[in-house]
C-alpha cells in the first residue's frame, strides 16, 4: 500500500506538485495582477488572428520576416519552453539570497519585454522553422493549454514564488516575475502580428 501511495504522488503533474509547498504565499494583489496580465495577453493573441485567411496568415513582408502564422507558432512554443526553463527552480529550496541579482521591478520587466524597439534573436528551439506545430489552430490550442496551466498555478499555488529565484542566461528573476515575463512575451509578438497586418501589401482576404 505504501508503495502505491508513493507512486500516486509521483504521478501528480508538475503544476499540482508546486501547490503543495506552504510558505509565504503571493498576496491577493499579486495574484490578481498576474492573472489579469495572463488573461489579457492570451485574449490579445486570439483577437489578433481572428478571421484571418490562409493567405493572410502566411503573408511575409520579406523573406527574413515572420508571417502571422510563424509568430503564433513562436508564441505557442515559447509558452511551453520558457516555463520549462524556469520550473526546475520551484522544485528546489527557496534561494532568496539570489534576489540581489534581479535587475528589474515587475512593471519595468513587463515594459522591457513588450518593447519592440529593442530587437533580440530568439533561441534556436523557438524559431518558427523548428516549431512542433503544423497548423495555426494546433499552435493556438497548445498556447491556450499552457496559458490555462499558468493561470491555475497562480490561482492555487502556495509556493513562495518571490523567493524561488530563476537564474538563466537571459537574466535573473523571481518565479513570479518570470510568469509576468511569459505573459509579456506573448504580447510582444502580438504587436509583431499587428505590424505584419499593417503592411500595405497585407492581403485583403
Amino acid at each position: 500500500m505504501k508503495k502505491i501511495i508513493i507512486l500516486a504522488l509521483l504521478s501528480l503533474t508538475v503544476y499540482e506538485g508546486y501547490a503543495q509547498e506552504t510558505t509565504n504565499e503571493l498576496t491577493p494583489a499579486e495574484k490578481e495582477k498576474a492573472i489579469q496580465l495572463l488573461k489579457q495577453t492570451e485574449a490579445g493573441v486570439f483577437d489578433a488572428v481572428k478571421g484571418l485567411s490562409e493567405a493572410q496568415l502566411n503573408f511575409k513582408q520579406a523573406a527574413d520576416k515572420w508571417s502571422v502564422a510563424e509568430c503564433v507558432n513562436h508564441i505557442a512554443a515559447a509558452e511551453k519552453e520558457l516555463w520549462a526553463m524556469a520550473s526546475p527552480a520551484l522544485t528546489q529550496p527557496a534561494n532568496p539570497e539570489k534576489r540581489t541579482e534581479i535587475k528589474f521591478g515587475d512593471d519595468d520587466l513587463i515594459k522591457a519585454v513588450e518593447d519592440r524597439t529593442h530587437k533580440s534573436k530568439t533561441f534556436a528551439a523557438l524559431e518558427p522553422v523548428n516549431s512542433p506545430y503544423k497548423t495555426v489552430p494546433e499552435a493556438l490550442a497548445a498556447f491556450k493549454m499552457g496559458r490555462e496551466k499558468l493561470i491555475a498555478l497562480v490561482e492555487s499555488t502556495k509556493v513562495d514564488l518571490r523567493n524561488h529565484i530563476v537564474v538563466l542566461p537571459i537574466g535573473t528573476y523571481d518565479s513570479y516575475q518570470y510568469i509576468l515575463l511569459i505573459a509579456a512575451h506573448s504580447n510582444r509578438h502580438t504587436q509583431q502580428i499587428d505590424e505584419v497586418k499593417a503592411s500595405p501589401d497585407f492581403p485583403k482576404h
